[in-house]
């Protein structure tokens, strides 16, 4: 990524200035960077203004040895997820599959034991009450139209209870409860009583159902970037006919129905349109004149981010394969709940990866990083054995800590919000237009949603500015 990385510091050593552009995309993320690349490509004039040093939004990479990345933001890509694949076999990014040969592991009620495929060896009780509540859901998903979710039959029953209360009232055993937690909590990055289940149900029809979510093979997880996910959006990034410009945050923007000023800390720029693609909390933050509408300003306030500390622990080797082991892991212990082997495609060096997420991150999220490192450790070590213990590095990142994120891996919704306020998410204003992983209503929150986001925002806009000018 070095050719990349020296063509996007040119980004960065602009002076102030002021310029005047077609559209102005504001967030130089997935969506953002597939948002420019459209509307160049229709011959629009485009500024992407960022405010990180770098571009990837939420997709961020470390390199662990030469020439070798692991990810400390989105990572994974699987079946269904055409767009993001289509535009990575475009780019020249190779995928590769996550590991999974060997058997899994659970931490539950004190004990380890293994298992093969997706689900733990439980009691047939236990295991028939998963069952059903997946079943159930998927059923109900199916009838809320991903376009317009506030629309789905009994809506407003649907919307005013949490993903909890839903549990409580259709999963009968204790254990089946704390696995169906423990999956909002891998998903969502926060707890079944933070998020309507509207909200829910929405989020698995928008993937095609909760096995494409949780599953490794055949689901969300089942490949990765060779190189890195964060090679996305610096081909991206590099392929723009004008840079990002980096480390320049918006802090107002002006608009009329004639056209927008958007002041960012090194450039003022006008532009006929603007495409503000950065997570609803976060467009709340810039002050715009006029105020946005009641409800579109009301519906911000209503969809926090999830809270997550993504973790990896470095090995020499993968020591767990060596004894017959994935790396995946499931803990009802914590506080990491999930697990994955994040191991380079040669297998060398070794990683584990750990996710702290919802309430298990939030009693870690303002602690020091070495009381953080020795939580996860020992919780690998709990997994895996002794030699988990004296890892060679450990990388982490904060997304709440993240000045320019606050938060991951996306935004939910909270009870009400879809029915009272869900029209005015994806309507423009104006001139403004919105993008992101958020706004999608195919892969709703992942890699694939959000470039679908930015193309269908670019499709927007350039039908306004009189279509395509090449």
């Amino acid at each position: 990524m070095g050719g990349e990385k020296e063509a996007l510091a040119a980004g960065q050593s602009r002076a102030s200035q002021a310029v005047r552009v077609d559209v102005v995309v504001v967030g130089a993320g997935l969506a953002g960077l597939a948002c420019a690349r459209s509307l160049e490509a229709r011959g629009l004039s485009v500024l992407v203004v960022e405010a990180r040093d770098r571009v990837g939004g939420r997709v961020l990479g470390a390199e662990i040895d030469r020439g070798k990345y692991v990810e400390l933001g989105a990572q994974w890509v699987g079946p269904t997820q055409d767009r993001v694949l289509a535009l990575a076999s475009e780019l020249g990014i190779d995928t590769f599959p996550t590991y999974t040969a060997g058997e899994n592991l659970l931490e539950h009620d004190g004990s380890v034991r293994r298992y093969r495929g997706t689900i733990p060896k439980l009691s047939p009780l236990v295991l028939a009450d998963v069952q059903q509540a997946l079943w159930r859901i998927d059923r109900l998903a199916q009838r809320v139209p991903p376009e317009a979710p506030w629309t789905a039959p009994d809506a407003r029953r649907l919307d005013g209870q949490t993903a909890a209360s839903w549990v409580r009232r259709n999963v009968a055993t204790p254990t089946a409860r704390r696995l169906l937690a423990l999956a909002v909590e891998a998903v969502w990055a926060c707890e079944p009583e933070d998020l309507s289940l509207l909200h829910l149900l929405f989020y698995v029809r928008s993937a095609g159902g909760m096995n494409r979510l949780l599953d490794t093979e055949g689901g969300a997880q089942e490949r990765r970037f060779v190189g890195g996910s964060q090679r996305l959006p610096y081909a991206l990034a590099a392929a723009l006919a004008t840079q990002p410009l980096l480390a320049s945050p918006v802090r107002r923007i002006e608009w009329r129905e004639a056209g927008v000023t958007v002041h960012a800390e090194r450039v003022t720029a006008h532009a006929s349109r603007c495409v503000v693609a950065v997570p609803p909390p976060l467009a709340a933050r810039i002050e715009y004149d006029p105020p946005l509408p009641a409800l579109r300003d009301q519906l911000t306030q209503r969809t926090p981010l999830g809270t997550v500390i993504k973790c990896m622990a470095v090995y020499d080797e993968p020591f767990w394969r060596e004894e017959g082991l994935s790396g995946e892991a499931t803990s009802t212990s914590g506080p990491v709940g999930v697990t994955f082997d994040n191991s380079p495609p040669d297998g060398a060096p070794g990683v584990l990866l750990g996710f702290l997420e919802g309430r298990a991150a939030r009693a870690l999220v303002g602690r020091p990083q070495s009381e953080r490192r020795e939580a996860v450790i020992a919780c690998f070590a709990r997994l895996f054995g002794p030699r988990a213990r004296d890892p060679l590095a450990y990388l982490e990142h904060s997304w709440a800590d993240d000045p320019w994120s606050r938060g991951c891996y996306g935004c939910h919704f909270t009870p009400g919000t879809w029915t009272d306020f869900g029209p005015a998410l994806r309507a423009p204003i104006g001139p403004l237009h919105w993008a992101g992983a958020e706004y999608a209503t195919r892969w709703n929150g992942y890699m694939d949603g959000a470039i679908r986001s930015g193309e269908e925002a670019a499709h927007a806009v350039a039908a306004e500015l009189g279509g395509d000018r090449s």
